[in-house]
Formats: structure tokens, sequence, C-alpha cells
């Protein structure tokens, strides 16, 4: 029999705290590589579809490092052989997939959902397979609710559904899940549907975490890969690689990803074997062309990462599998068009022997057999047809909502007698709430009384230029002008918001400070323009603080730009109000790290040296910054660096 069951179950987590207020208008996390090195490696132009902000999402930064047993909801299927585990309220994650007959888990599981900065909107946690779309890097749907419920086929086959309206690119996508009677394999399928006018750029990884031991391989068709340090892109035969076999992921000395070059005519597949041979298989039509080893490295920074992210131990690598060859790319989605493809989950129970023998073709050969063995060409291709046969089926049961922007966009695309979403992902009024008011009004009469967070696209900007006379319309066409970026545009509608009547103190913040971000970006040059930008950065960041001066987040980001300037005295000075007493205070270490960092470029290594010895703890800090390794080497030269600031992944 094969089940589908709402349950729970008790984890340790972090409080994720609400979201933030300040539209992301900035650079993206994941600085883009240079398009030379993709066109050096064959990858064409990599500069293609990288968006310019995140907007109109918002941050996810408001929690901290403490853990807290929690009932977290569950939507569990089950058959004869496999137990999978989803956690709808946190992206949908599949945090688990216990293969019944080796009595193994194929995913790292932990019993924590520990928060750090590795998303795209900062909050990010480890484990399972998780979904990722938008944009290089984790996805902003990654620790927010989805829709979900049951659909149930004409054929007798109940299916799990996940869909949300993903806000960047203005594409519904959905993940049907469902595990037939004495399947091995768990089946997933995706769709991505662009219901606009014109191509967006489309992205999409599914993200698996994979445990990782001394005897664990990965294995996929591939005779090359795209390795990436963070710093190149090179094409290299990853079994002989920096004098080494890279595939054993505990024989990587530093964190490194292998994008597999899997050819378009081989079954695509990537799979982890462990000392017995078992482990997770990511098998998939061939829409999904792409496969990804990535390592920790077995350095003290490697482990210590993963010591962060896994407070309970274990250690684990990621296999995924993607659109393109490799995520630096991204492919283009046309008008009116949909994407969808079926992936397939299981344990390829491998022969360690032939698994893990020096010859990699060998180890392929094998490992390929296996999977045709565990789930053929043919029997795949049908389950995928099945799927589609599903995907514009209602859902019969909804067990669980989402956020309610795809409900705002479902009714501003009836009003604009656009066409409607796929009737598979419904978007009901019942999801709307308190941040789509605001916006539901201007829709239904055209008046605009301000908002807290917004949506985006041309849409919206007509429908705010109609509000005569009224500030803050201005202030939000300014806001979806600087998130597409067009700076110039943008500059032009803050200055004429704040030259208007009828701004809150609040707006007059935001619209000083985006004034202030994008004289940021304009710091290009030591002298002449660079420096006045820099000279209007710290001045327009310096007001919006003075009218805002509870916003730890908009300090944290002015004290960003002023130390960029070169202006650590002008940084201190801000912070000098700040009480560092509440070691609880979610922004406390982040605000006490730029403190760190405003007396170092001052030269006052004492003071420094000082804190660091007390103790800086950041909860968000950065997957890749180095920056309490730098400040310990240049205040406390010739000690020892303390474990806890080692976040080294080069």
């Amino acid at each position: 029999m094969t089940s589908i069951t709402v349950s729970s179950r008790a984890l340790r987590t972090a409080t994720l705290g609400p979201d933030g207020t300040l539209p992301l208008l900035g650079p993206l996390p994941e600085t883009p590589y240079d398009p030379a090195a993709g066109a050096a490696a064959g990858l064409g132009d990599i500069s293609y579809g990288y968006p310019p902000s995140l907007h109109p999402y918002t941050a996810q930064d408001g929690y901290g490092r403490s853990l807290e047993e929690r009932e977290v909801t569950t939507v569990v299927l089950e058959n004869e052989l496999l137990r999978a585990v989803f956690l709808p309220d946190w992206g949908g994650r599949l945090w688990e997939l216990f293969d019944k007959r080796s009595g193994k888990q194929l995913l790292h599981t932990p019993g924590t959902l520990q928060l750090a900065n590795f998303a795209l909107r900062n909050a990010w946690f480890a484990g399972g397979i998780e979904w990722n779309i938008g944009t290089r890097g984790h996805s902003p749907t990654t620790c927010a609710p989805l829709h979900h419920g049951i659909v149930r086929g004409p054929d007798g086959q109940d299916v799990l559904r996940f869909w949300e309206y993903e806000r960047l690119r203005g594409v519904v996508f959905q993940v049907d899940a469902w595990l037939p009677e004495d399947s091995p394999v768990l089946f997933v399928s995706v769709r991505v549907g662009n219901t606009q006018d014109h191509d967006v750029p489309l992205y999409w990884w599914s993200n698996a975490a994979v445990p990782q031991t001394e005897g664990s391989r990965v294995i996929a068709p591939a005779a090359t890969a795209y390795s990436s340090d963070y710093s190149s892109i090179t094409v290299v035969d990853p079994s002989h690689y920096e004098g080494r076999d890279c595939t054993w992921p505990a024989r990587n000395p530093h964190a490194n990803d292998f994008f597999f070059d899997v050819p378009a005519s081989t079954r695509k597949w990537v799979l982890n074997a462990d000392d017995d041979g078992d482990g997770l298989v990511m098998l998939s039509t061939d829409r999904l062309r792409g496969r990804k080893l990535f390592v920790w490295g077995t350095g003290e920074g490697g482990r210590h990462w993963q010591r962060w992210l896994t407070p309970d131990g274990g250690e684990y690598a990621e296999i995924q599998a993607g659109l393109a060859q490799t995520q630096f790319q991204h492919l283009p989605l046309p008008a009116g068009a949909s994407w969808s493809w079926t992936e397939a989950y299981g344990n390829a129970a491998v022969s360690p022997e032939l698994a893990h023998v020096e010859d990699w073709a060998a180890a392929q050969a094998h490992c390929g057999e296996r999977v045709d063995a565990l789930l053929g060409r043919d029997a795949l291709e049908e389950a995928h047809q099945a799927a589609e046969a599903r995907m514009d089926l209602p859902v019969d049961e909804i067990l669980g909502r989402g956020n309610g922007w795809g409900a705002l966009e479902a009714v501003a695309r009836d009003r604009a007698g656009l066409g409607a979403f796929p009737a598979g992902t419904p978007f009901p009024e019942s999801s709307l709430g308190p941040e789509q008011e605001p916006w539901l009004a201007l829709l239904r009469d055209g008046t605009f009384e301000g908002a807290r967070t917004q949506p985006a696209g041309p849409l919206w900007d007509e429908r705010l230029a109609l509000v005569a006379g009224n500030s803050s319309a201005v202030l939000h066409r300014a806001f979806l002008a600087h998130g597409e970026g067009r700076h110039a545009d943008a500059r032009a509608l803050y200055l004429e918001a704040l030259g208007g009547e009828g701004l809150s103190t609040g707006e007059t913040a935001l619209a000083q400070r985006g004034l202030g971000l994008l004289a940021w970006g304009g710091q290009t040059a030591v002298g002449g323009a660079g420096a006045e930008a820099a000279r209007e950065a710290v001045a327009r960041y310096r007001t919006a603080c003075a009218l805002a001066p509870d916003d730890r987040r908009l300090l944290a980001e002015a004290l960003e730009a002023i130390l960029a300037a070169g202006q650590p005295e002008e940084g201190l000075a801000l912070l000098s109000g700040v009480s560092f007493g509440n070691a609880t205070e979610f922004f406390h270490g982040r605000l006490l790290l730029l403190k760190a960092r405003a007396l170092h470029a001052l030269g006052r290594t004492d003071e420094v040296a000082e804190l660091l010895k007390a103790g800086i703890e950041v909860p968000d800090l950065r997957e890749g910054a180095n920056v309490l390794r730098e400040l310990w080497e240049a205040a406390v030269p010739g000690e020892p660096l303390p474990v806890r600031y080692d976040f080294t992944m080069s």
C-alpha cells in the first residue's frame, strides 16, 4: 500500500523571525563570474539572465544561533520500500528518503534546522533535497511555505503537489511527487510555466545533501567536469584533478564545485555510493541535463562550516541536477511556454567493488547498468508522460497555503484581461493577506496609501503612474525602476518623491536609502565621480539612519556602504549609540563585526583584538566570508587562529 499522511516531527530549529521590509535592491550575494571565464571554458555567454537585484523580495535574516525543539509539519509518502518526508513550510524540502531494504537514510537528514546565510534571501539550512529556482544560489522560496495539496489522478495514483508563484522571474512552478506501490524510486515531476509575453531567463537545480563517509564516492556518466573553486572555471577530469581522484568527497582538501559535462545523448544521472554501495541516485528525463558534485573539503574551515550548519554532527556532500550544464547559466524560457521534466530518486545499490575501482570509466559503466536496472529509460519516459497528463488536474485536497503574491497576480491578470494561471496551480483569494491589501486597493479603485512590501513588473508601474500627486506611489515606482536596473529613472523618481508631500518618516528614510544605495554602486573610482558618489552614499545613509534609528538592517547596510567609502570614523559615529550588551539581539554579531572592521581600518588593532578575544559570533555570516580570519591575523599576529573563526573554503 502507498499512503500520503500529514504529520509532524520534533526538530531543533532556529526561529526564522519576520521577513525584512527593505527591498532587496542591491547587487546579488552571488557575485557573477567574468563572462570571459565562461567563454574560455566553452560555456558561452554566462552573463545572460543575471538579474540586477532580487527585488521584489526582502531578506530573511532575523534569526540567531539558538535552537529549540519544535513540532515541524511534515507530509509523508510511504510504500513497502521507501519513506519520503517533506517539509511544506520550509520550501517543500524533501527532508528524508529512507530505504527500508538497506535500512539507510539516502539523504543527509540532521535533527536540526540551523539557519545560516547561504540563500539569495539569506536564510538557508542544510539537509534533504531542495528546489532552487530564480537565479544562481539557493532559492528565494527555500525558507518559505509553499501551497500544497493532494491530486487524485484518474489512474488511481495520488500525487502530492507543491506550487508557488516565483516573483523574481514572474513564473509559476509546481513540484508533483508520487510513490507508486512497490516502487523502489520516488518520482518528482516539475513544471515551470511562463505566462508572460516575453522570454524569461530560467534557472533550476534540485539540490540533494547526501551522507559523506571516507568510503563514499560520487559517480556520473561524464569524462570531464567544469570545476569552480569560486575564483575560476576550468575543464578538468574529476577523477584526476590536483593529483587526486576528487570523485571521493573525503579526498578533496578544499571546497569545490564539479559540474559533470554529461553528453546530450547519455542518460542523465548522478549517484552517491557509500562503503556498501548504497546511496542516492538522482535520475531524470533529458531536459534536466546538468549534474553537479559539491564538496566542503577536509580543511578545518570546511569542517567548521559543516558543524556550523549541522550542529548535531554528520558530514555531507551535495549532488545536484539542473537545467543547464552549470549554475553560471540561465536558459531562455519562451513567452507562453512551459517546461517539464521528471526526476526519480532511489537507492542505486551498486557493487562497492565495481563502483570504487580506480578505473573511472569502468566505475561509470557499472553504475550505469545499475541505474538502468533500477529504472529503465522507457519506464521513466512513461512515468513522465503520466505526470504531464496530471499536471493540470485540480487539487482535490488543499493541505496548506503559501504566500498571497500569486493570488494578487491572478487578480491583476484578470483585471488586465491576461490569461489565467494553469488550473493545476490555484491561487485562491483566500490566500491574500495584509501585505497584498494596499495593492488590491490600487487595483480596485486606483488609490494607494503606501505599502511595506511590493510586487514587481510593468503592470504595477503603470498602475502607480496613474495615481496623481501621490509621493508614496512615486517612491514605489522608484523601487520598481531600481530593482529592474533602471538606475537613472530610479534616481529621478526618488528625488521626485522626496520633493513632494505626504511621505512618512519611514518612507523618507527608504528614499534616502535608495539614493544611498545607488551612490554606493557608483563608487567606481578612487577620485573624481567615484569620490563624489562615495560622499553622497555616506550622506544619504547618515540621513536615512537618523530617520529610522531603530532599524538594525538599515544600520548594517549603511555601515557596509560607509566602510566601502573609506570613512570608518563615520561608521563608528553611527555605532556610538548602539548598545552591545544584548547578545541575543539578532543583529548584535553583525554590528559587532562591522565595528571591528571600522576599528581595523583606523589601525586600532588592540581594540580589534579585544573584541575578537571576547568573542564575535555572526549568525548570518555569509558563505565564503573569511573576514574573521583576516581580522584575527591582522590584530592578533602570531597567535593560532581559533577554530570558531576559521571559515576558509579555498
